[in-house]
């Protein structure tokens, strides 16, 4: 069976990757989601919509991703937001940041909602992301020559590196080639990700897309973090 493997690099001084956040908390993983890397490749091909089909290819493929550190970083911010403060609710277009009902009628109590946000700081990660062969070139042109902006995670969070590292036929090639990547920033590594059950830290995730746009859906993962 062929296999494709695209090598994908993440560097920011920001990035979040939720995997179970709510409005009035947004929590971020150490590391990036299956669901928030399928959604970088969106925006990089300008898919919009549920996008079943693609994401139904790769709900079976893998995703091995590991982090790299410099001796010492600090690895969560927490932001606090105020969102919908300070609008006037008479004016039609303020009144259109400030957040409402299901049905679009005034919150009780007011619009002005609390928020806490957590960043992952000066993170970097590999990523090997396995992919349809058919869809390997096209992915790849894609991440060169981007439809919409890509960001690591929140739109907050500008990749301040190039994200695509290349196409490789094995997963193992296309980690060598991280650690060479890793080198030449003179970089250690930190942990691993893998898909599966391995000696380490084992659990299940819920981030494995299988519906975007208006109404999202998702499946498990189990996965292992690996020191």
């Amino acid at each position: 069976m062929n296999r494709e493997y695209l090598l994908l690099w993440f560097e920011a001084p920001l990035q979040a990757w939720g995997a179970d956040s709510k409005f009035g908390r947004r929590d971020s993983l150490k590391f990036p989601t299956k669901s928030g890397v399928l959604g970088l490749v969106c925006c990089a091909l300008g898919a919009r919509g549920d996008q079943k089909e693609l994401l139904l290819e790769f709900s079976s493929l893998t995703q091995t991703v590991v982090s790299y550190v410099r001796a010492t970083r600090e690895p969560l911010l927490r932001d606090f937001h105020m969102v919908g403060s300070g609008y006037d609710d008479s004016d039609p277009w303020a009144t259109l940041h400030i957040p409402k009902k299901s049905d679009g009628s005034k919150a009780v109590g007011g619009g002005t909602k609390m928020t806490y946000r957590y960043y992952l700081q000066d993170a970097r990660f590999a990523v090997v992301l396995e992919t349809p062969p058919a869809r390997a070139e096209s992915i790849a042109e894609a991440l060169l020559n981007p439809v919409y902006d890509l960001y690591l995670g929140r739109k907050t969070c500008v990749p301040t590196d190039f994200i695509y590292r290349g196409e490789y036929s094995t997963a193992d090639d296309a980690l060598r080639a991280a650690e060479d990547v890793a080198a030449e920033k003179g970089l250690r590594e930190d942990f691993r990700v893998l898909d599966g059950e391995f000696e380490g830290e084992s659990f299940t995730i819920n981030d494995v897309p299988v519906q975007f746009g208006e109404v999202k859906k998702y499946r498990d993962r189990r996965i292992t973090v690996i020191p």
